[in-house]
């Protein structure tokens, strides 16, 4: 049988001691190995730190250990999502660099190594305008005289809620427009690796809600 190393992140201390992200990827590389023929993972890195910024590889130690015995084994390196390696196109470039190919559960196994960037180069892309789209709301709410110490006032919600619908309308609207139903963007949307606003998977339902939304915003 095929035989590859699992590779899972969780990006901050809470979520490394409670586990849940730990367990829930673990879940979905051992279901994804087991339904693609491979051996049972015995080799599992776990990375509990953010990564982010040039020299993220230095930070992921437990990345780097992963690539080491990939290369050793001769296999590939198998990760839940896209966003567990990174959002970064010049970071993804830079694994692919390395000569170790990396399986995507939620992309399949057969994706092409050009796809992994074009799929990081969204994921970038999206998370610079959402940020970008979070202060131009945020901004709108202060000049309306909102008070942004209140992180429960409706209308600070309502401009948030609104500030990440416009972060995902260009992902979004496409894919409306060719016919994609709630349950078909949902399952694009959680390949690409995005999140909900709650950093939850997606569903029918949050989709619809995302639609909505962005319809009264348009």
């Amino acid at each position: 049988m095929k035989t590859a190393i699992a590779y899972i992140r969780v990006s901050s201390q809470q979520q490394g001691r409670s586990g849940l992200g730990l367990e829930a990827q673990q879940f979905t590389i051992d279901r994804f190995a087991a339904a693609e023929g491979f051996a049972p993972i015995t080799q599992v890195f776990t990375e509990v730190e953010t990564g982010k910024g040039a020299d993220a590889l230095d930070k992921r130690p437990q990345l780097a250990a992963a690539l080491a015995a990939a290369k050793l084994a001769g296999c590939p390196v198998i990760v839940a999502k896209l966003d567990r390696l990174s959002r970064d196109v010049h970071f993804i470039s830079g694994l692919m660099a390395q000569r170790v190919p990396f399986i995507v559960c939620a992309l399949g196994q057969n994706v092409d190594p050009f796809m992994l960037h074009i799929y990081a180069a969204l994921a970038e892309k999206e998370r610079t305008m959402i940020s970008e789209r979070t202060r131009a709301a945020l901004a709108a709410a202060k000049a309306r005289g909102t008070k942004l110490g209140s992180p429960t006032s409706p209308a600070l919600l309502r401009d948030r809620s609104n500030a990440f619908a416009e972060g995902l309308r260009d992902i979004v609207e496409p894919l409306v427009g060719s016919g994609y139903s709630s349950r078909q963007l949902a399952v694009a949307l959680n390949q690409m690796g995005e999140h909900t606003a709650t950093g939850g998977a997606w569903s029918s339902v949050t989709v619809l809600r995302l639609v909505k939304r962005l319809k009264v915003a348009a």
